[in-house]
């Protein structure tokens, strides 16, 4: 077989997502369609549920501060990605921009500038790296499983009832 030719798939496909990528407006109407878009990787994931609400609050910070603050045109695209490496979440989120986030201080009558604040004490670890090409940033996160998630808790154990 010449190289440049595609292996044949596995006559049996993994049932476990390994990455899942889209580009969306930069708008504030599609922070939802990210997140909804979030939940439903995780639906595909055994267990994904134990991160689904960090997931979504965090995905939703970070796709907010690149709608709000990239220095772009606003006909450029926000990039989502996730994937699961070993037993974190990483979520990604790439705009065009040229701006770091930094988390700042806020005081109680400020009405935003909590995302990061969020973000710095809900995920285990993040970060911003510049992307290939040297066009913009993104911004990931790494969010463990949540606390005291168990089978039993969630009545998924096999064999067990939940009554």
């Amino acid at each position: 077989m010449p190289q440049n030719c595609a292996t044949p798939l596995p006559s049996r496909l993994s049932r476990r997502p390994r990455e899942f990528a889209a580009r969306l407006d930069r708008r504030c109407e599609s922070t939802p369609l990210a997140r909804l878009m979030l939940r439903a990787y995780l639906t595909g994931l055994p267990r994904g549920e134990r991160y689904s609400d960090i997931g979504e609050l965090l995905l939703g910070e970070l796709f907010a501060n690149a709608v709000q603050h990239a220095d772009t045109p606003p006909d450029r695209l926000v990039e989502v990605r996730f994937m699961l490496v070993g037993d974190r979440l990483r979520i990604e989120v790439h705009d065009a921009g040229s701006g770091r986030p930094s988390v700042r201080t806020s005081s109680p009558e400020d009405e935003g500038g909590r995302g990061l604040f969020l973000v710095d004490q809900l995920a285990e670890r993040w970060g911003c790296c510049p992307r290939a090409g040297g066009i913009g940033k993104f911004v990931w996160v790494l969010i463990a499983p949540a606390a005291g998630y168990t089978e039993l808790a969630f009545g998924r154990a096999e064999g067990l009832l939940a009554v």
